[in-house]
C-alpha cells in the first residue's frame, strides 16, 4: 500500500484501520476475530491503527496491545485522551487539564504494552481549560520520549491556529465522508495553510455508505446507530434513497459502494487518510481494495451531483455541542 505524510513527516499507510467498532458501539465484538483483522491489515500494509482510552471504555487499547504485541515496529500506533469515562463506562466529560493528559498517557501506554505512541490525539477540546496549557502538556510528553506527534481531534479553525502556536500538529481526526463534508467550510483550509494532514473518521458514513444497512434490524440491537440521528425516523429512508444512488455509481466503476466512497476521500487531497472500522477480515480487504479504484474528473463531478454536499438528513450526533470546537 502506498504512504501519506501526516504533518512534516509522520508517514502513514494511505488507509488507516478504526479499531473502535471492535470493543464498543457497534454491538458485540470478537477478539479473537479483531486480532486477526489487525494482523492481516499489517500483512496487507495497512499499518496505521487508530484507537481511544475511551473505547471500551479502555479495553479497545488493551485489545490493540495485544495484537501488535511482536510487531510493533512495524505500525504508526494512534490513540486517545480527553473523553473521561468510568470503568463501568459512565460518561464524566472531556477533561483536556495538564495533569490529565499526563495521566492519560501513562495509562494508555500501559494497556498498549507500549513505550511510546506514534499520534496522540486530544479526543474533544476542553473548553474550560486554555488548548494552549493542554498543548503544552502534551508537547512536555514528546519531550520525555513517551508520544511522538500530536493530533486533535474535532477541533476548530481557531482552536488549530492557537494549538499550532504551541507545538507542531501532525494530524487533526475529524468526521468526513460523502455525507459528513462539513470540514470543507474552512476545516480543511486551515490544516492545508498549516501543514497539517486530515484523519478522516467515519469515512463509509457509520458504514451506511457502504449500502449494507437496508433497515435498522440490520444492526444488532446494542448498536449505537439505532439513536443516531441519521438513521432514525424520516432521516433513514432519505439517506438511503442517495445511498442508493452511490450504488449505482459504483456498479458502473465495478466496484462496492464503500470502495467508491473511500477513493472519493483519497482523491480529495494527498495529506487526506482516512481510516475505515470493520470488525471482519473480509470487510477489511474489500476497503483496502479502495486504494485501487481511480476516479477521474468526469467521476468525481457525477458523484457530486448524486450526492451533494450537505445531503444528509439529520446531525452527526445527538448532541453535537463538543464537536468542532
Amino acid at each position: 500500500m502506498e504512504s501519506r505524510t501526516l504533518g512534516s513527516s509522520l508517514v502513514v499507510s494511505s488507509l488507516g484501520l478504526g479499531c473502535m467498532g471492535m470493543s464498543e458501539f457497534y454491538g458485540e465484538g470478537d477478539p479473537d476475530e479483531s486480532i486477526r483483522v489487525v494482523h492481516r491489515a499489517i500483512d496487507l500494509g495497512c499499518t496505521f491503527l487508530d484507537t481511544a482510552d475511551m473505547y471500551g471504555p479502555f479495553t479497545n487499547e488493551q485489545l490493540v496491545g495485544k495484537a501488535i504485541a511482536g510487531r510493533r515496529d512495524r505500525v504508526v500506533l494512534a490513540t486517545k485522551f480527553g473523553n473521561q469515562r468510568r470503568e463501568d463506562g459512565t460518561r464524566i466529560g472531556v477533561n483536556g487539564s495538564p495533569e490529565y493528559v499526563h495521566a492519560a498517557c501513562d495509562a494508555s501506554l500501559q494497556r498498549l504494552g507500549v513505550d511510546h505512541i506514534d499520534l496522540y490525539y486530544q479526543h474533544r477540546v476542553d473548553t474550560t481549560v486554555p488548548i494552549e496549557e493542554t498543548v503544552g502538556a502534551m508537547a512536555e510528553l514528546v519531550e520525555a520520549g513517551k508520544v511522538r506527534f500530536l493530533g486533535l481531534s474535532e477541533a476548530a479553525p481557531e482552536t488549530i491556529r492557537r494549538a499550532a502556536a504551541v507545538h507542531p500538529i501532525a494530524a487533526l481526526q475529524t468526521e468526513y465522508s460523502l455525507w459528513s463534508r462539513d470540514p470543507e467550510d474552512g476545516i480543511l483550509q486551515t490544516v492545508a495553510e498549516l501543514g497539517i494532514g486530515f484523519v478522516a473518521y467515519s469515512p463509509l458514513g457509520r458504514g451506511f455508505l457502504t449500502g449494507q444497512i437496508r433497515s435498522l434490524d440490520d444492526l444488532e440491537p446494542g448498536d449505537f446507530r439505532r439513536m443516531n440521528p441519521r438513521f432514525t425516523g424520516d432521516n433513514f429512508q432519505r439517506n438511503l434513497d442517495v445511498v442508493d444512488r452511490v450504488r449505482e455509481l459504483a456498479r458502473e466503476k465495478g466496484c462496492t459502494p464503500g470502495q467508491l466512497a473511500l477513493a472519493w476521500l483519497l482523491a480529495q487531497r494527498d495529506d487526506i487518510v482516512p481510516i475505515p472500522g470493520t470488525k471482519r477480515v473480509s470487510y477489511l480487504e474489500e476497503n483496502l481494495a479502495a486504494v485501487d479504484v481511480t476516479l477521474d474528473a468526469g467521476d468525481l463531478a457525477r458523484i457530486d451531483e448524486v450526492s451533494p454536499k450537505g445531503f444528509a438528513a439529520g446531525d452527526r450526533y445527538a448532541d453535537m455541542s463538543s464537536v468542532n470546537r
